[in-house]
């Protein structure tokens, strides 16, 4: 069985006595290259790019002319100009003055100056020293073709890791604030 059907991959089909010209095929092609076919009965042409801000057309339009005529100004897809300095975002807001507030109005919001930053203690320093170093050492090692040692290892992983455990057991939690979390709603 398995020798009839490789007889048959070999083969090629039978023709059924209609030799194919394939010159002429070619020539069909290539007279008809460039030609549209006709619509479908019933179908409406695509409108041009120019006409399709425009209504629809009306159907009992017979002239020619009058499609020309309501062609806009400009094409489609144009913008407006605006001279340098002269634009939409060139716009400034006026300055509030004090006679634009009423007597209810408190004036300009200042906002009070932020208190400073608190001052980090020694270990929350080599912790962040850690996290940060560690990282760009082990990237300077490898920009500069330096030879990754064991200690330059070490110091680059070990540093991260132990920056970023001190930093994370260092970390305040909300839960001293709360004595008894389970009382419910306390009126």
């Amino acid at each position: 069985m398995a020798e009839h059907d490789s007889d048959r991959e070999d083969r090629e089909p039978d023709e059924k006595g209609v030799p194919f010209d394939e010159a002429a095929a070619w020539a069909a092609i290539v007279a008809g290259y460039g030609e549209e076919p006709p619509d479908p009965p019933g179908s409406k042409p695509y409108k041009p790019v120019e006409d399709l801000a425009l209504p629809p057309a009306e159907e009992d339009a017979a002239e020619p002319g009058a499609a020309e005529e309501q062609r806009p100004a400009q094409p489609l897809g144009s913008s407006v100009s605006f001279a340098p300095g002269v634009g939409p975002r060139d716009y400034r807001a006026p300055e509030p003055s004090e006679d634009d507030f009423d007597e209810d109005d408190e004036g300009h919001f200042v906002p009070p100056e932020p208190p400073p930053l608190p001052a980090a203690d020694t270990t929350a320093r080599f912790a962040w020293l850690g996290v940060v170093g560690g990282p760009v050492l082990l990237l300077l090692a490898v920009l500069l073709g330096w030879d990754m040692t064991w200690w330059l290892a070490t110091l680059g992983i070990g540093g991260f890791l132990g920056g970023f455990a001190t930093l994370v057991t260092r970390m305040k939690t909300d839960d001293d604030e709360h004595d008894d979390p389970g009382r419910g709603a306390v009126v």
